[in-house]
């Protein structure tokens, strides 16, 4: 039998918990819509099958748009696998927006731990109004802990300001993930004392499934002819509307059941270790970069933990590297360092400056964005 499908406007992160409880607890399906951002090009349905609890809609920063669609065993099974992680259910602070699977997470969990999250005021994130939020988490005997969930961009903005570092550092574990954290930035967020856990995952895998490098308990990692596949009970359903995309996606193998990440990874001793995006490589002068390599070299940079590293057309080499940034950055000591650990091909060609990053609601660079600033022509 069918089971209904109920659009909730995001901006009311509360509309949304509660429309997450009742789809958690058997009811309509919940489908978080975000106003001001670009709708998918076909409607969602009516309805949906009745193991589907939440669709999460995603344009990508790189890629075509989608729906995925997570039972209610599914998010409870990777909320149950965190809070296992993290020494126990916790009270939350809820610092993203809840059409994204990182903020539904939160309220996932906190529904899971009968605790109330605090929400922090919804538009530009401000260290400040975090470091408020934070003040007014209580927690209980039944969730004695305090978590929240943040961005690479907003615990830098965090680390910045004082107050809203000190209130950081009270917390028993800030999760920091939906882009690769800099290793510069989590050496500044330890100095301060914050207890930082970096994650990995997707809306397919019911968000973060990988703190540290480490799956969580259920959670099985795997490389096949280079790219990284998960498994465990927190998979999605699939694509709503899409049989072809979610066969490609969600393969059988040894018997159990994956998630094709897209990523290029390596699995060593149990612990993951994600590369770049398989599609994003460039063929510079004949030889393959990986972008994702290069930016993580621009973003061990002290101030550019935020940059963004994309490609554009050249005539005598086929493609570049180019970095986009928002502040002055030495292009000659860049190609240095990335030269040194990567080789000539893989040098950016040149940094462009920006006032401001293009960004998603999510928080992470609209990378199709940049690179159209980068390359009108592409």
């Amino acid at each position: 039998m069918p089971r209904p499908l109920v659009a909730v406007g995001a901006s009311d992160p509360f509309a949304v918990l509660r429309g997450l409880e009742a789809a958690l607890a058997g009811g309509p399906a919940l489908l978080p819509v975000a106003e001001r951002t670009p709708a998918l090009p076909t409607r969602p349905p009516a309805d949906v099958a009745q193991r589907v609890a939440l669709v999460v809609e995603t344009s990508g920063s790189t890629g075509t748009g989608k729906r995925v669609a997570l039972s209610s065993e599914a998010l409870l099974a990777g909320a149950a696998a965190a809070d296992a992680a993290l020494g126990g259910p916790g009270a939350w602070v809820l610092a993203l927006p809840t059409h994204y699977i990182a903020g539904l997470n939160v309220l996932t969990r906190s529904i899971a731990a009968g605790s109330t999250p605090v929400v922090v005021p919804a538009g530009h994130f401000d260290p400040a109004g975090f470091a408020d939020a934070a003040a007014q988490l209580v927690t209980d005997r039944s969730a004695p802990r305090r978590y929240t969930s943040l961005v690479p961009v907003q615990l830098a903005r965090v680390l910045d300001d004082e107050r809203a570092t000190a209130a950081l550092a009270a917390f028993d574990a800030v999760l920091v993930g939906g882009q690769a954290t800099p290793v510069t930035l989590r050496d500044r967020a330890r100095e301060a004392g914050v207890p930082i856990v970096t994650t990995y995952g997707a809306s397919e895998t019911s968000g973060g499934c990988v703190y540290d490098g480490v799956p969580l308990g259920p959670v099985h990692a795997a490389v096949d002819d280079g790219e990284l596949l998960l498994a465990g009970p927190m998979l999605a359903e699939g694509y709503l509307g899409d049989d072809d995309r979610t066969a490609r996606t969600f393969t059988e193998r040894d018997g159990q059941r994956w998630y094709r990440t897209g990523d290029a990874g390596e699995v060593v001793d149990g612990r993951v270790r994600v590369v770049g995006r398989l599609d994003d490589v460039v063929i510079s002068g004949g030889e393959k970069v990986a972008l994702g390599a290069v930016e993580r070299i621009v973003r061990g940079v002290p101030g550019h933990e935020g940059a963004v590293v994309t490609r554009r057309a050249s005539g005598e080499w086929g493609e570049v590297p180019v970095v986009v940034t928002d502040r002055p950055l030495d292009l000659d000591a860049v190609r240095t360092a990335v030269g040194d650990a990567l080789g000539r091909a893989a040098r950016p060609a040149e940094v462009v400056v920006l006032d401001r990053l293009p960004m998603l609601p999510s928080g992470k660079p609209d990378r199709r964005a940049v690179r159209a600033i980068v390359d009108p022509t592409a």
